[in-house]
C-alpha cells in the first residue's frame, strides 16, 4: 500500500509513521531524510540541492520530485510505503501521479490550542540536548536539565508568536493538495486531538480501520 502522510507541526505524525512502519512492514520516506541523505552522499541530486540552497534559494520541485522517484524505486518501497512531506503543491501531486499510485492519504489533525501546548511547552538542554515539556516532562527543577544540570531553553521558533505563524503557512500551502486528494476519493482525517502519548493507540487504529480496508 502506497500512503501519502499530511500533518502540521507537532501533530505527531512522525510517531505515528514509526508504529505504521513496524506494522505494516513499509519504508517510511520523509523527504527530509532524502535531502540529507542526498546532500550528505554527494549525489548527483544532494550537489544540485545544495547548490540551491546555499545561494538561499528554495529547491525547485523538478528536484525534489526526482529524489523522491529515485527513493521510491528501490527494493524496500516495492510493496508500499509511507511518505512524508511529500507532495506539498499540486505540481508535485501531479508529478507524483506519473510514477506511483497513492492508495490513501491520511491527514492527522489537531485544533491550533492543541499544537500550541504541544509546542510552547517544549524546553531543551543548552548542554547536552535533552528535551523536556513543561506539562507532559517536566524537569525535577524548573528550568535545570535532570541530566547534565545545564540550563534549558526554548527555541524562537517555538514560541507562541512563531508557531501561529507556521501553521499559517502549513495551512495554505497544504490545503490546495489536501482538496486534491478529497476530490479523487483518497483523504482520510484522523482526529490526532489527544495528548500523543495517551492517543497513541486509538490514532493508530484509527490508521488501520482506514488501511485495512484497502
Amino acid at each position: 500500500m502506497n500512503i501519502i502522510l499530511i500533518g502540521g507541526p507537532s501533530v505527531g505524525k512522525g510517531t505515528y509513521a514509526t508504529r505504521l512502519k513496524k506494522i505494516y512492514n513499509i519504508p517510511h520516506i520523509s523527504t527530509g531524510d532524502l535531502f540529507r541523505e542526498n546532500i550528505n552522499n554527494q549525489t548527483e541530486l544532494g550537489k544540485t540541492a545544495q547548490g540551491y540552497i546555499d545561494q538561499g534559494n528554495l529547491v525547485p520541485d523538478e528536484v525534489t520530485i526526482e529524489m523522491v522517484k529515485d527513493r521510491l524505486s528501490k527494493e524496500d518501497a516495492q510493496n508500499g510505503y509511507l511518505l512524508d512531506g511529500f507532495p506539498r503543491t499540486i505540481p508535485q501531486a501531479q508529478a507524483l501521479e506519473e510514477f506511483t499510485k497513492v492508495d490513501k492519504v491520511l491527514s492527522f489533525t489537531a485544533e491550533e490550542s492543541v499544537i500550541l501546548s504541544r509546542i510552547a511547552g517544549r524546553r531543551i538542554c543548552k548542554g547536552c540536548g535533552a528535551i523536556f515539556h513543561l506539562k507532559n516532562l517536566p524537569p525535577k527543577q524548573e528550568g535545570i536539565c535532570d541530566k547534565c544540570g545545564e540550563e534549558l531553553y526554548q527555541r524562537p521558533d517555538e514560541k507562541e508568536e512563531a508557531v501561529k505563524q507556521r501553521l499559517e503557512t502549513f495551512h495554505n500551502v497544504t490545503k490546495p493538495v489536501l482538496e486534491f486528494y478529497k476530490e479523487k476519493g483518497l483523504l482520510a482525517e484522523i482526529d490526532a486531538n489527544l495528548d500523543i502519548n495517551n492517543s497513541n493507540f486509538h490514532v493508530i487504529e484509527d490508521c488501520q480501520e482506514v488501511l485495512n480496508k484497502l
